[in-house]
């Protein structure tokens, strides 16, 4: 599986699901239009942009170009990409009516699509995963040691921690190991936060 150093934004969950079996890479959803009103979602979008730029992957029908325009106005010009997928006719094989448009979304597409997509846009590949995007990587096993994860008050730690580095507090211990890998290195984490 080939690796993207960018982060990927799509949609919706099946969106990133599709994607995830596509590339090694880390992909945010925006939960459709929620994003708009989720300044925190946005400041930490900013953040990964400026850190390892931003893919925007979403459908090809009105509400994906809104979702994107309106994004890619509250980033700004900072490190992002577009990618777009082809206009599909179809259902998504886990619904039983098509869209609106009556096009295929993200979900639909096939790995080949998606790929060349994420190539047209200039995507950032990496070949070997275990190369360039583990080495010196942030694992549960650290989020453990320093009292984040899996123990008393490892809650009560990961949110101080999230308002220390200005995260959403609604960040799962999963999401907050990628967002950490994104912003430190293991080393200039421990130093930080031990």
């Amino acid at each position: 599986m080939r690796s993207v150093k960018e982060v990927i934004v799509v949609e919706g969950r099946y969106d990133k699901s599709r994607v995830s079996q596509v590339v090694n890479c880390t992909v945010i959803e925006t939960s459709g239009f929620g994003i708009i009103k989720n300044k925190e979602k946005v400041a930490l979008l900013r953040r990964l942009a400026e850190s390892r730029g931003l893919i925007i992957l979403t459908d090809s029908d009105k509400a994906g170009f809104f979702i994107r325009g309106r994004l890619h106005g509250m980033l700004g010009d900072i490190k992002i990409k577009h990618a777009y997928i082809p206009d599909v006719a179809g259902c998504e094989s886990r619904k039983s009516i098509s869209s609106k448009e009556g096009k295929l979304g993200v979900e639909g597409m096939t790995g080949d699509v998606i790929l060349r997509s994420l190539e047209a846009a200039g995507a950032t590949f990496t070949e070997d995963a275990n190369v360039s995007l583990t080495l010196d990587k942030i694992t549960k096993s650290d989020l453990y040691t320093l009292g984040l994860s899996g123990r008393d008050n490892s809650a009560i730690k990961r949110r101080e921690l999230l308002r220390q580095l200005d995260l959403p507090e609604r960040l799962s211990a999963n999401g907050l190991l990628d967002v950490l890998n994104i912003l430190f290195t293991r080393e200039e984490f421990y130093c930080k936060f031990k």
